[in-house]
């Protein structure tokens, strides 16, 4: 199995459930993973063998312009994505980090995972 991923990156970005996190935004931190059974010999070194990583960003910077009242929601959303460009990949962990949210203590950040898994049924 082929793991390929992106850790900590970031965005200013305006996801919150109340009206003023959608106005003032937030520093956010994303992580995506990808993995997948070989098909081909990498010894060939063409990327469409592979998941690109660089497209991986498009998805995540794409997915984290559009304004959501859930972390939840932007996540499956790029999961989503990632399953329409790469369908051959079997199972895909993104998370989100909410830096400093807004709340009445001091919290480093708040944080949602979603694992997705290919069912067996799929090709």
């Amino acid at each position: 199995m082929i793991k390929v991923a992106l850790q900590g990156v970031e965005f200013f970005a305006y996801h919150g459930f109340y009206p003023q996190e959608q106005v003032l935004g937030n520093h956010f931190v994303v992580d995506v993973s990808v993995r997948f059974v070989q098909q081909h010999h990498f010894n060939d070194d063409e990327i469409a063998y592979t998941v690109n990583y660089e497209q991986l960003y498009r998805i995540v910077e794409q997915e984290m312009r559009y304004t959501r009242k859930l972390l939840e929601t932007v996540v499956q959303g790029i999961i989503d994505q990632i399953k329409t460009t790469y369908p051959f990949v079997e199972i895909i962990q993104a998370s989100i980090q909410k830096l400093n949210p807004p709340l009445p203590g001091k919290v480093a950040s708040s944080f949602i995972e979603i694992t997705y898994t290919k069912p067996d049924d799929v090709q």
